[in-house]
């Protein structure tokens, strides 16, 4: 497939410019450059009021944000609640939503839901056959309560390769030519194995986590086929858990305590963003959306004020030569 080309449109609303809008690959979905991952909704690590998962989500909006990524296992049912009802009232033709599939919800009263600060009753179970995706579309649009799930993500199928060939891309593949879906990809943590996928399966877009950002560039090559094959991405992770946007918390890095090293070179482009007058939760952000294949970096946030920081971020550029010093650190 040929590549694709952005659209640098910009509007104006509720005095804020809107984040520019750009195509998730070849057949017409197209996305803020600024995406919402709604993991946190979910009460990943920390749990969040009602009230205030549906200002986050307005907050979003407020800002331009018209896509948001979602998925069953992001607080076993939870995060896709929340989203689908700070959602009912707004336009639906306006906003783009992705879900996940690979994990149906169960019923089970002693599962520990682990980072996710939710009660015990449901526990997720992987299943990537056409069977389970059917079902698990079918749960999220009952729990979003929305009439349709744009884009569709296999999720995580780390140990479960063969089966997401055999079973859920096919699945999906027909629910896109059948209209049910708007476009299909894969999310993961890793770029080999969507390598994998982009190569064999007709895909629309991947979200990679991660692996493509100030400190990893593991992912380059990934996002230079997906250039190529007009397969839109959606990146994810571009502080690595924290430890490029926050210098008070006990920094993270891929979920884990960051090591030494990490630190070191974190020190090292947080003095290079200083020389040039940049934060850089600002480089990370702008780092990802310089690649041609990019089409919108999802961030997860908790509250309003860390919506309106990742939209600050989103419109600070990125001058060359600070970019130059940030490749000479990684």
């Amino acid at each position: 497939m040929a590549g694709f080309v952005r659209s640098t449109h910009v509007a104006e609303r509720f005095g804020m410019a809107v984040i520019a809008a750009a195509p998730l690959g070849t057949r017409g979905v197209t996305v803020t450059r600024i995406g919402l991952g709604c993991g946190p909704l979910g009460n990943l690590f920390t749990a969040m009021s009602d009230g205030n998962a549906t200002a986050t989500v307005a907050a979003a909006w407020d800002a331009g944000i018209r896509y948001f990524d979602t998925a069953p296992l992001y607080g076993h049912g939870l995060s896709e609640r929340r989203l689908g009802r700070a959602l009912q009232t707004l336009p639906r033709d306006e906003f783009v939503v992705s879900s996940k599939v690979g994990r149906l919800l169960r019923a089970d009263p002693d599962y520990d839901p682990g980072v996710f600060r939710v009660p015990r009753g449901l526990a997720p179970h992987f299943d990537y056959s056409r069977d389970g995706v059917l079902r698990s579309i079918e749960a999220s649009l009952e729990r979003l309560g929305l009439d349709r799930i744009d884009v569709a993500l296999v999720h995580d199928p780390d140990d479960h390769e063969q089966d997401a060939l055999d079973g859920a891309f096919p699945a999906l593949v027909e629910l896109r030519d059948q209209g049910v879906v708007r476009a299909v990809g894969a999310g993961m943590n890793q770029h080999e194995m969507l390598g994998r996928f982009v190569a064999q399966v007709d895909l629309n877009c991947v979200l990679l986590a991660g692996r493509y950002t100030v400190l990893d560039r593991s992912g380059d090559a990934l996002l230079d086929a997906c250039a190529a094959r007009g397969v839109g991405v959606i990146l994810g992770g571009v502080f690595n858990s924290g430890v490029l946007a926050s210098v008070d918390a006990p920094p993270t890095f891929d979920y884990e305590p960051a090591p030494v090293e990490v630190m070191q070179r974190t020190s090292a482009l947080r003095d290079a963003c200083e020389r040039h007058g940049v934060a850089l939760p600002a480089a990370a952000l702008q780092f990802g959306f310089a690649h041609p294949a990019v089409s919108t970096v999802v961030v997860g946030a908790r509250t309003p004020d860390e919506i309106a920081a990742d939209a600050a971020w989103a419109r600070t550029p990125l001058p060359p030569a600070l970019r130059t010093e940030l490749d000479a650190v990684v």
